[in-house]
């Protein structure tokens, strides 16, 4: 059964699909993706302020220790985003409700594990990656107080894709915005007014998390309550669909995480300045993943909708225009690395011989972004569909010929070989979903009448 659209203004699906829509979807992404790296400077700058090397390690390892574990979760934000827009774009604003409820659960259930399984979590950790005893002591004390947010924080990852799927995003800039602005503050006070020193910084983030949920659960209250009396919101078979679609997503992004790790290993058998060049180098990949976003969310968004409302042309328009802007924004990142690329670098990197190395490599930077961009946006395409298998499949088959070009191109090339496998593995994603994408279009066709 259908339930009745609470969709007004900015977010109604109905709507013409319109430059102007995209970038209304795309840019608050944008924005918010910049405050990201800011937060982390704050935190290392804060503890910094105390003198010693050990709270600045501790701090950097607890932070990555959670972001690693955090990233599994990562499939929650995708797959609401894409089972919401299809909901959404058949006015069913009751269901996309019951999906967003039923993403939290998951959160908030997955959260609760870890709290659980904490012992056991960071003891591994720490073994793959062994610390000095006082860095690993004041990591540990971190990591005892911001586990408390993982509730919070795996549940949002549901809350931002409800938020991206109903064209909600200047609400995604805005909890960026107050946690992170919570955070900074919180940080100043707690570290260098009342020197709590790790436990601080750790107990700032935590109360930023939790508030942040609060926020994002005010801005979902009414659809939250439209769903909750819901018949069937924990049927057998929207379970079903949820595991799925999520499992979906979970397995393509171990694989694209796990050749991601090989590369960085690889690179270290290459030498130290390469490998350091190397770990310069994709941070360039970092600003082209936070300036794209954007113009995926909003293909996943738009295409989930024209999914939802059977609505083919829709689906052809949304998913042209969002590639569109999203090739305009390649080529323009594309163009800075060419210009500022150097300089960049400079930045990153006071060693001369790393500096020399990064720049050797640097015209694989320049490409990356045009090489890359179809398979970005088809991400954004299948999420909106949830055509997660062949997004699965996809990658599968991707990363299966990039073992084989990794195993052979860096003994031809050295380093150069090692791009350019890097290069054929986004190439690849974007070839072998461009020739799956007919079943994204069938997807949007109108159920035959029986």
């Amino acid at each position: 059964m259908t339930g009745t659209s609470l969709a007004t203004g900015a977010d109604r699906p109905g709507r013409e699909i319109s430059n102007r829509r995209v970038l209304a979807i795309a840019l608050p992404i944008v924005l918010s993706n910049a405050t990201i790296p800011i937060l982390g400077a704050v935190d290392t700058g804060v503890v910094g302020q105390l003198g010693q090397a050990a709270p600045i390690g501790a701090v950097g390892i607890g932070a990555i220790v959670l972001a690693s574990v955090y990233w599994i979760f990562g499939f929650l934000r995708m797959g609401t985003s894409g089972l919401v827009a299809q909901a959404h774009g058949a006015g069913d604003e009751v269901e996309a409700g019951g999906h967003l409820l039923r993403a939290l659960g998951i959160g908030l259930a997955a959260g609760l594990a870890l709290i659980l399984l904490q012992v056991p979590v960071f003891g591994g950790a720490f073994r793959l990656a062994p610390a000095s005893a006082e860095v690993e002591t004041l990591a540990r004390q971190y990591l005892g107080i911001r586990i408390w947010g993982a509730p919070a924080t795996i549940a949002l990852y549901a809350v931002t894709g409800w938020l991206i799927a109903i064209e909600r995003t200047r609400a995604v800039l805005v909890l960026q915005l107050v946690m992170n602005g919570l955070n900074v503050g919180l940080d100043i006070w707690f570290v260098l007014g009342l020197g709590w020193g790790v436990q601080g910084v750790a107990l700032a983030t935590l109360i930023a998390e939790w508030s942040g949920l609060a926020l994002g659960l005010w801005f979902a209250r009414h659809a939250l309550r439209g769903a909750w009396g819901q018949a069937g919101l924990w049927a057998r078979d929207r379970i079903d669909q949820l595991a799925r679609v999520n499992g979906d997503i979970m397995i393509r992004s171990v694989l694209l995480q796990g050749a991601f790790t090989s590369f960085m290993f690889l690179g270290a058998g290459q030498g130290d300045v390469t490998l350091a060049a190397n770990q310069v180098l994709l941070q360039f990949l970092e600003i082209v993943a936070y300036g794209l976003d954007g113009f995926a969310f909003a293909a996943e968004s738009l295409v989930g909708q024209a999914i939802g409302a059977r609505r083919p042309d829709r689906l052809a328009r949304a998913a042209r225009l969002t590639s569109q802007w999203g090739v305009a924004g390649a080529a323009l990142l594309g163009g800075v690395f060419w210009l500022a690329g150097p300089a960049i670098i400079d930045l990153l990197t006071t060693s001369p011989e790393v500096r020399e190395m990064a720049r050797h490599y640097l015209p694989w930077l320049i490409v990356a972004p045009l090489i890359g961009i179809a398979s970005w946006m088809l991400d954004g395409i299948f999420i909106g569909a949830t055509r997660t298998r062949e997004m699965r499949n996809a990658m599968l088959v991707s990363v299966a010929v990039y073992a084989v070009l990794v195993s052979v191109l860096p003994m031809v090339m050295g380093n150069h070989g090692l791009w350019a496998a890097l290069m054929g593995l986004n190439a690849l994603r974007g070839l072998t979903m461009w020739r799956l994408y007919p079943r994204v279009a069938a997807a949007a066709r109108p159920a035959a009448r029986a």
